[in-house]
């Protein structure tokens, strides 16, 4: 079994994601809410637009939570959680803030997990694609 650190997610690694991700909604004309949670589920960096509805702050923090606890982006999930899928109790079964609307993705480093990143503003696919883009910026 190895035992290689991995660098765990930094507020700069956390900066870099919040600017690409906003650069990206910025491009498509949408505000937004960004958060950046550490492997522990801890705030490391949050931002919400000016003009972003007040709820994207809240949204975006659920679905980085989400991501981070379950390990999957949160565009994974929909389908899981719906009446007839094999999570449909998931939702209410925990006193925990989940929300499984896209925007949410898992942040890896050499194959292990050290945090999430959450978008909040835009239409669920627009979070997405705006939380993937930072995260391929994270990667350069």
């Amino acid at each position: 079994m190895s035992t290689t650190a991995v660098t765990p997610l930094s507020t700069a690694d956390a900066e870099t994601l919040v600017t690409a991700a906003r650069r990206a909604a910025d491009a498509a004309g949408v505000t937004v809410s960004v958060t950046v949670l550490d492997a522990g589920g801890h705030l490391l960096a949050f931002r919400r637009d000016d003009r972003a509805v007040l709820i994207s702050g809240e949204t975006s923090t659920r679905k980085a939570y989400t991501a981070l606890q379950l390990n999957t982006p949160t565009a994974d999930l929909v389908d899981l959680v719906k009446p007839d899928g094999p999570f449909h109790s998931l939702p209410t079964a925990l006193d925990r803030p989940l929300l499984f609307i896209a925007g949410g993705i898992p942040v890896h480093r050499d194959g292990r997990l050290i945090g999430a990143i959450g978008v909040g503003g835009g239409a669920p696919e627009q979070d997405h694609g705006f939380a993937a883009a930072a995260l391929e910026e994270l990667s350069r």
